[in-house]
């Protein structure tokens, strides 16, 4: 799953305008290079799959295989092949309707839900789209004009960025896919849970420490690349609490299930407690009885629970359950983001993404960018938790400490953990 982070800082506010800053013809080999590393990498991803994995759509949630690589590749010629080279030609007046996601600017689209319907156009269609699409991007960075290049190498940037989130949508969908499947297919035999900095233990006192208390900045800083939503900066108040190094382990949560985790009612909330009954919740994501032992399916097929490792594929609902069964509570993204900065965490990228306890809303002083681009997070500020962290699926240098993800707090097919934390005193 490594991808190599080369993404290139190439800010100002013209290409050349910055002392020191690199001239345009080393901007234009960095961005050819990034570009051809990231679409690779999609395929690479995709290359394990038969094209008949990559049409399913298991739940309304996820999107097949060939979605995703035709939709980044849409991105592409929307926002910067229309907008940038008068020359293009748009590869299928089809594609636009089919693939755009939820940008409403950039006009009308097929309903998510039937995104599995759509069995024509075929892969081989989509793989020569991408092809179309790559040599006129190529094109177009190695021509776009000076004066131009600035704006057109951002928008490139986040479309860079937004094809690696594609990249691990492309594994968690395809794993829930395989999940209902009662042959437990493979996805890619050779794969295994990512090595563990320290691995998870017991919850016990040793294994918490004090976050520093009092006033930080939270969000992100310097010139490199981020989202809109990890911005503006600004200013939080950490009380005085502990935080727990390690990921809550499969042991700890056998322990759950054993003590009656998912049959005590007054351990959930009242919206968890309704996911339980309506969805016969018994054990995380995946999770089954071979033989009466816990199995659990990964990207290499169905494998025994490894009681060492952490657990993954579990709801915020759980998340919060097992916080209170353990008397802790979670993070918020703000003590998260403040331990993570202090170098508190083990295994705080790489392995599961970490429910916080904080809604996912704007920060102090956020405004959307205008147009279509402006709709690429904050529309979706209600109704969902923060995430922090990264996964075992999250391309290398994707993430950063800063990384505001967010689902709704049923989502359970995402790489998903725990991590806890208390208040000191309490």
């Amino acid at each position: 799953m490594a991808q190599a982070a080369i993404f290139p800082v190439l800010r100002g506010t013209a290409v050349g305008s910055v002392a020191g800053s690199p001239p345009l013809d080393k901007m234009r080999g960095a961005w050819r290079a990034a570009f051809q590393l990231v679409r690779a990498e999609t395929e690479r991803r995709a290359a394990h799959l038969s094209a008949e994995d990559q049409i399913v759509q298991s739940m309304p949630d996820a999107s097949p295989t060939k979605w995703h690589r035709a939709h980044v590749t849409w991105f592409f010629e929307q926002f910067l092949l229309v907008e940038h080279d008068p020359a293009y030609k748009i590869f299928d007046p089809r594609f636009p309707f089919l693939f755009n996601s939820y940008y409403v600017a950039a006009g009308p689209r097929h309903a998510r839900p039937e995104r599995g319907l759509i069995t024509r156009p075929n892969g081989e269609e989509v793989t020569q789209y991408r092809a179309h699409v790559d040599a006129a991007m190529l094109r177009l960075i190695d021509t776009v004009p000076e004066a131009n290049a600035a704006r057109l190498f951002e928008i490139l940037e986040i479309g860079l960025n937004h094809e690696q989130q594609h990249q691990e949508l492309l594994i968690t969908d395809i794993l829930h896919a395989f999940a209902q499947n009662p042959t437990n297919p493979v996805y890619d035999a050779a794969w295994k849970m990512p090595r563990l900095g320290a691995g998870p233990r017991s919850l016990d006192a040793d294994d918490f420490v004090d976050v520093p208390a009092g006033i930080h900045a939270i969000g992100h800083e310097g010139a490199d690349f981020c989202f809109d939503n990890e911005t503006p900066r600004h200013d939080a108040l950490i009380p005085t609490m502990r935080i727990a190094r390690h990921l809550v382990s499969n042991e700890e949560w056998l322990g759950f299930i054993d003590a009656g985790g998912y049959t005590t009612p007054s351990l959930w909330l009242s919206e968890g407690w309704n996911a339980v009954e309506a969805q016969g919740w018994e054990a995380p994501g995946y999770w089954r009885k071979v033989d009466g032992q816990w199995h659990v399916m990964t990207l290499a097929g169905l494998k025994p629970v490894d009681p060492a490792q952490p657990v993954l594929h579990v709801s915020y609902y759980e998340a919060e359950a097992f916080a209170r069964f353990s008397h802790k509570h979670l993070p918020s993204e703000q003590e998260w983001e403040v331990a993570a900065r202090a170098g508190l965490l083990a295994d705080g990228d790489g392995v599961a993404w970490q429910w916080t306890r904080s809604a996912y809303l704007p920060y102090p002083g956020y405004r959307a960018a205008e147009g279509a681009l402006g709709e690429y997070n904050g529309k979706f500020m209600v109704s969902q938790m923060v995430l922090r962290g990264s996964s075992l699926a999250t391309p290398e240098g994707h993430a950063r400490v800063s990384y505001r993800n967010f689902f709704y707090p049923s989502a359970r097919w995402q790489f998903s953990g725990v991590r806890l934390a208390e208040f000191i005193g309490a």
